[in-house]
Parts: structure tokens; sequence; C-alpha cells
């Protein structure tokens, strides 16, 4: 039901979008679109640096919200890394909103210098709890000292804001007090949320206080020759808009911050307060945007250059994981200001050289034009965040074509320097795009799905807005003349909207691929190559059958993968080429989005994380894998005296160690069998999956069986995984009956491995102890804590801390595994979906 409404939670910004854009045309119905360009003209340009300096002001003060925050959860970041986040992360939240722009920026980025999932909820609750308490503090005061009357339209108990003052300073004063009273974490659907300290506190809420002091002074600046009430009451207007704007959860708060503030100044000229509060958006939104984009593309174009210095090569691993995302929020942008664009009329100054330099045809082709590249651009913008290379071609010919009919279609030369940035930003970023994917499948979010409709309503809103004045007749669709915009506007509307509508039936109708089928023979076969040249023993796994499969184009790469509830987890990484894995990886997320799952990639090697964080997952460290070097593996010292006893004890007992050969081995499975029954029925237990291999004939024909024979019976087997190169040796099932003597399965392995030098094998791997190796400490994320706990608590389940204690006998060289997901609240469920995966019954699931 929840995620329902989260689904729905979209319409809901749209209806009330649309409710403040039918307002907002009943405030302005006296004015035109002329009106607002010439008052935007008659701006002082003093006014203008003024407020471009206080913005430059203000972005400072606002790296004092990540600072505090970072310092606050304790963990070690450099200023640099902390200014970095918090200016992208505010500028994309400006512009794009918190969920598609500042949440996922900083997700990206504090991730990749070692954060945890957790350690970023707390730092993103953190920073919207600083700016609220700020807002309800400030305006509290501000309320109280300089109450304003509320319109009676707005249908109020109240006359003035001065009871809503009090109401908020003591919100604010509960929460300072609890800061003080407080002092164990607060426990939230399992997660625990500690408070920060008074002091700490107090710090917010001074950075907070001067943050919104600056930006009402931005505005105020842009607008105090248009009202006629001072600063200190314009302040308390300015804090109800924003906190109308936070509520709303608008992407940029469009229409509904300007609603408020003419709805509240009540000013005779409201056409100058609309061009005052549009410079805003542009110095304090827009600027910093492009400035952003601008940054990233020098250094891109540092780097390729060979120019880039021991700072540039550091920053180089951040600018990887978000100049994609921010790029591809810029393009969304570059389409709404082209459609923009083509709902407002052409400048009047240039309409004369205009007509004399371009014949009328191509000012009408380039409006069209336009419009039609602006829907695109919309719709395309979703494959840069997904790296996909023809989404890069596409969005970069299309961004050639608006550069050039913005300029054929009125002289913007203002769109086109616009459009040319970007442009330049992505044409330097060029490797950042390397993906073959398909646009048509590409996944749109009700978020995404949500900001493209908002920018096509706004700019139809625009249009009608600005040609009010024109009586609507059929002539209008086929009227061309140099002044014909309103036409243009209609045809080029439609043509958007076209283009939109062709997309979204084209998603409707694509193919989709079964959810998830076991694999086939001839998929079993092409797996099997993969698995024989792979020099790691745990991707013979695949081989078992009770995995889906999914191949790159040219079965170079798979995937082996399950699907418990709505996780969809990959057992280990990619198997196969290297420079497949990139692209497969993101293949498979691409599937797993169709079906709304949750991509989980299970037992990940630490050298692959980067791949993995590329897609904006947590990682998480689930366990160790114990491998012994077989180099310098023997029975001396007395470290091993354990283990001879064990061998001791087996030879005394007329046990002997053999090796079966594959093709000997369907002579022995009938014997096979009754032991590994005989091992389950002892054990009380039923036969696990998906890590491990269970008792199944087909499986274990592939490989050769590694026996214990007392007195000619066999006791106790393994299956013996081979790696390519003679890297690695494994065992992967393993049984033995009730009555064999103690040490038995000690004494199979030390031959196995003693087999294996001989042979020349380099490693014996005996696989990992899941979640081993992760420390509960008393500062230690919450998931840390829960690994462990289960760890030590879980052997009902699958016996984790009893894997662990038997492999230390070897004395292993223990290397980390990790588990890579969406992390956040859904990691609880990944990780309960992990554990039920490899319990449940596989035997009888794919096989017959």
């Amino acid at each position: 039901m929840l995620h329902r409404l989260k689904q729905l939670a979209p319409l809901a910004v749209i209806a009330v979008f649309m409710g403040a854009i039918w307002l907002l045309s009943r405030e302005l119905k006296h004015y035109n679109i002329h009106d607002i360009r010439n008052a935007i003209s008659h701006i002082p340009a003093w006014r203008l640096w003024a407020a471009g300096g206080l913005t430059v002001l203000n972005y400072l003060v606002l790296i004092g919200y990540d600072y505090l925050a970072v310092r606050a959860i304790q963990h070690p970041l450099s200023l640099g890394k902390i200014s970095l986040a918090s200016f992208t992360g505010f500028v994309t939240s400006y512009n794009f909103g918190a969920v598609l722009g500042g949440t996922s920026v900083r997700y990206r980025l504090y991730s990749a210098w070692g954060l945890s999932a957790v350690e970023i909820l707390q730092l993103v609750i953190m920073l919207g709890t600083t700016y609220w308490i700020g807002v309800f503090a400030l305006a509290g005061i501000v309320f109280v000292s300089h109450p304003f009357p509320i319109p009676a339209s707005l249908h109020f108990p109240f006359d003035n804001v001065q009871p809503v003052g009090y109401i908020l300073l003591t919100v604010a004063a509960c929460y300072t007090s609890l800061t003080l009273i407080r002092t164990k974490p607060i426990n939230v659907k399992g997660i625990q949320l500690k408070l920060p300290g008074t002091g700490m506190t107090l710090l917010q809420l001074a950075v907070s206080a001067i943050d919104l002091i600056l930006v009402a002074f931005i505005v105020y600046t842009l607008l105090a020759e248009d009202i006629s009430i001072g600063y200190g009451e314009f302040l308390g207007i300015f804090l109800m808009a924003t906190v109308t704007v936070v509520l709303s959860h608008v992407p940029g708060g469009i229409g509904v911050f300007e609603l408020v503030m003419l709805t509240l100044l009540a000013s005779p000229d409201s056409g100058k307060i609309l061009a005052g509060l549009l410079v805003f958006r542009v110095i304090y939104y827009l600027i910093p945007l492009f400035a952003a984009v601008i940054l990233l593309g020098l250094h891109e174009l540092s780097l390729n250059r060979g120019l880039a210095s021991r700072v540039m090569q550091e920053t180089s691993r951040w600018s990887t994981a978000i100049a994609p995302l921010i790029l591809s929020g810029c393009t969304l942008l570059a389409g709404a200001v082209l459609l923009f664009s083509g709902a407002t009329p052409i400048v009047t100054a240039r309409i004369g050289s205009l007509q004399q330099t371009l014949p009328l045809p191509l000012i009408e082709v380039s409006h069209f034009l336009g419009s039609l590249t602006g829907a695109a651009l919309l719709v395309l913008a979703r494959g840069l965040q997904r790296r996909l290379d023809s989404a890069w071609w596409l969005i970069t010919s299309l961004l050639s074509v608006g550069i050039a009919v913005s300029l054929m279609k009125g002289f913007d030369f203002e769109e086109a320097i616009l459009l040319s940035v970007l442009l330049f930003a992505l044409l330097i970023s060029r490797k950042q795009y390397y993906r073959k994917g398909a646009l048509i499948h590409a996944r749109f979010s009700p978020g995404w799905a949500a900001t493209i409709l908002t920018i096509v309503i706004c700019s139809i809103w625009l249009g009608l807005f600005a040609y009010r004045h024109v009586e609507y007749s059929d002539e209008l669709w086929w009227a061309f003349t140099i002044k014909g915009d309103a036409s243009r506007f209609l045809r080029g509307s439609v043509g958007a909207i076209a283009i939109i509508l062709l997309f979204a039936i084209s998603r409707l109708v694509a193919a989709h691929k079964p959810r998830t089928l076991p694999p086939t023979p001839a998929e079993l076969d092409a797996v099997k190559q993969l698995v024989l040249s792979s020099p790691q023993t745990s991707t013979q796994l695949a081989l078992l059958g009770d995995k889906s499969l999914l191949f790159n184009d040219r079965q170079t790469a798979c995937i082996m993968y399950g699907v418990q509830k709505r996780s969809w987890i990959s057992l280990g990484d990619p198997i196969g080429a290297d420079t497949e894995r990139g692209e497969l990886i993101w293949q498979f997320r691409e599937l797993v989005d169709r079906y709304d799952g949750w991509p989980v990639f299970y037992q990940v090697k630490p050298e692959n994380l980067s791949l993995y964080l590329d897609q904006g997952l947590t990682i998480l460290k689930l366990g160790e894998e114990a491998r012994v070097p077989l180099d310098s593996f023997d029975l001396q010292g007395g470290k091993r005296r354990k283990l001879r006893q064990a061998i001791n004890h087996c030879e005394t007992d007329q046990c002997e160690f053999s090796l079966i050969p594959r093709d000997g081995v369907p002579k022995i499975l009938g014997e096979l069998k009754q032991i590994s029954d005989a091992w389950l029925q002892a054990k009380e237990i039923s036969e696990k999956g998906f890590s491990l291999g269970y008792f199944d004939e087909t499986y274990l024909k592939q490989f050769p069986i590694a026996i214990v024979r007392q007195q000619g019976r066999i006791i106790a087997f393994a299956n013996v995984l081979e790696g390519a190169r003679k890297d690695e040796l494994s065992a992967d099932l393993m049984r033995h009956i009730p009555e064999a003597p103690p040490g038995v399965m000690e004494y199979l392995f030390v031959e196995l491995l003693l087999w294996g030098r001989q042979q020349g094998y380099q490693w014996f791997n005996f696989g990992m102890a899941p979640l081993s190796g992760i420390e509960n400490r008393p500062l230690s994320p919450v998931w840390n804590r829960t690994a462990n706990l289960i760890f030590r608590y879980g052997d009902h389940f699958y016996g984790f801390e009893g894997l662990r204690s038997y492999k230390e006998k070897f004395d292993p060289v223990w290397t980390p595994k990790y588990l890579a997901s969406p992390g956040g609240m859904a990691l609880p469920q990944i990780l309960s979906d992990v554990v039920a995966i490899i319990a449940k019954n596989q035997s009888n699931s794919n096989r017959t």
C-alpha cells in the first residue's frame, strides 16, 4: 500500500503545480508578456551585481550545512570534499528537486568517499532537520516581531501570522530541548538516529538562519524598488513562501514560490514583482547550475590534456560518478529552455533584422524544430544518466540543431550560448558515455515523468499567458506571418506533445523479457564455456541450473541471478571478459528496473566496487573469503597440530583418500546419494542452494569427486572445482556418513590441498564465510551491527559462525567480499532475501 502511495505522489505534485499555475494566471490577468520583459530590462545593473555577489556569499554559507552534518556523524572528510558535495547538492536540488537532484548527488559522492547508506541517511536527515528547525526558529521570531496580515482569501483562522510564530518557536524550542535531554539514539524502523548535541544544534540553527536571511536579502535587493515594506516584514513573507515550496514538492518550486510571494506582497504592480522573481531564479538557480557544468567540463578537458595535478586526479573519482547526473539534469533544463522559448514571442527589437535576413519559411521551420528538439531533449535526458552512447550521440546532435534554430527563429543568442555550454561539456565528457543499451528501455521513475510533465504544462501555460489577448480561431493553425508568434506556439506545442506521446507509446508496446526463467540447455552450454576459461572456481555454480542467466549480446559474459521477492540477486561479479562487465551490470540493472525490483550483487570482489558505485549502489562488507596459498601449505609446526591429529586418527581407522575422475563419477553416484541423504537427516536440515551446491546428479557428473574410503566403503566425498590456468582449486558439496571417524572432512581437505599443491595449483578456495569480519563497535553503522547479529545468531538458518571457525583451521588468507545493493530502508529486507534464497530448497526448483 505504501509503495502504491509513493507512485501516486507525483500526481499530487502535478495537481499542486497546476493549481498554482491557475491561481498565478488570475493574479496576472492584467499583465502580458511584454510588460514583464520591459520590467526585467529596467532592473538597475547595480542591483543585479549585488544579487550576484550575495549569491556567491550564500553558497559559501551553505557549506556549513554539510560540514556540520558530516562532523555530527563523526566521519573524517576534508573541507574540499564537503564543499563539493554541498555546492553540487544544493545547486541540483534547487533546480531539479531534492529527490532527482540533491539527494542523488550527495548519495553518489558520499558513498564513493566511504560513507555507508545509514551514514548518508543520517546526514540527509540532519540537513533537512537543520533547515526546517532553522526555518521554524527564524520564522517564529520574525512572525512575532514583524507580524504581517494574512489575506482573507486564504481562509486562515488568524488575522496575522503572530500566532503561527509562537507555534513555530515552540516547535524549535522543543527540538532544542530534546537534544539536551535525549542522549540515546532514536530508533526509527530499525535505524538508530543519534541526535546532535545542544552545541551542534545551536550551530546548525545559526547556519540555517544566516542562509535564509541572505537568500531573502537577495530577493529583496531585486524587488526593493517595487514594494513598500521593510526588510523585516519581507523576510517573513519570504519564509512563508519558502515553507510552501518545500511542502508542495514541485521541482524548483516553479509557480508556487511566485504565487505565494505575489499574494502576500499584494503589490499593485505584480508584473514588476514577477520580473524580479524571474531574475532571481536566473541568478540564484540557473547561473550556478551552468557554472557547475563548466567546472566539470574544464576538469575533464584538463585530464584529457594530461595537465591534471594530484588534486585533479583525486577529484576524478567524483566527476566520473557525478558528471552524467548533472549533465542529464542540464539536458532536461535545455529542453525546457527551448520549449519556453517556443512558447513566447520573438523580441520586438529583433523582428526587423530577422525579417530582412531570413526568409519566412526558414523562420517557421526553425521555430517548429526548436519545439520538437526541446521535447526530444526532455525524454532523452534520462539516457545520459544511464551513460548510453546512443543518448550522447542524439543529444549532442540535437543541441547542435537547437543552437542553429535558436539563432534562426529569433536571434536568441542567449539561448544559443546556454546550449553551447552544455554541448561543450558533453563533447569533452565523451568517455563517460560508453554503454550500448537501448533508449527505449530506459526506465522513467514517477519523479522523472512528473518533472517532464511539469515542464510541458508550464510551457503550455506560458504560451497561453503570452497570447491570451489573441482571439482563437481555426485560421491560427495555418497563419504564416513574421508576427505570427501565436500560430507558431500552437504548432510547436502540438509537435512537442506528439514527440512525448510517441515516446510513451513506444515504451508501452516495447516487448519485455520474462521476469525470470531457468536456464535452457543452450544457455548452460554457453555458460559452461565461460566457466571453463574462468580462473575463479565460484563461477562453476552457474552449472547448478538453479539460477537464471543473463548474457551480453556476444555471449562473452554472463550474470547468474535469482529472484527473492523484490530482490534480484546476482551471485558474484559477472562471469567472462573484464571489459564486458560494466555494460552487463547496466543491462542487468535495466532488466531489474522493468519490474520495479532491487538490483543486488552478492559476494562481489573489492577490485570491482567502482562498477557498482557507478550504479549509485551502497557497498556493504558482507563477509570474508578464505583462500589457502598451496605453495606454502604443509603439516609442519604447532599450528597444524590438530590437522595432524585428525589425519593420524583417520589413517588409524584405515581411511584412504582418492580422486575419482569425471568419467568414473556415474558409477558411484548411488553410494554418494546415500551418504548425502544420511548427512542431511543427521543434521536435520534440508538442501541449501544459490551460493552452495546441492546433490544433483547432472551437476556432480561435471566434476571429479574427492572421496574417503574406509575398508573399501565410501564414507565421505566432495566434488572438486578446478579453475582455469590452475589458479585455484575448491570444493563445493561436502558430505559424510554420521558414523564416520571424527575429523574425516579435515582429512579429506588436507589430502586434497596436498594433491592440489602437487598438481601446481596456486590457491585452495574455501569460499566465503558470510557476515564474518564485520566489526560491531559502539559507533558502527546499524547495518554492521545487524550483520554481526545475524552472523552470531543465524546458525539455525545457515551456520555462519561455524563456517568461519572451520576454515580457520587451515590458516587461510582472508579477503573481503561485499554486497552492492540500493541500501537505505530496503537493506534489512535485502539481507533477509539473501538469507532466504540461500536457505531455499533449490534441488527441485529447476530440475526434473
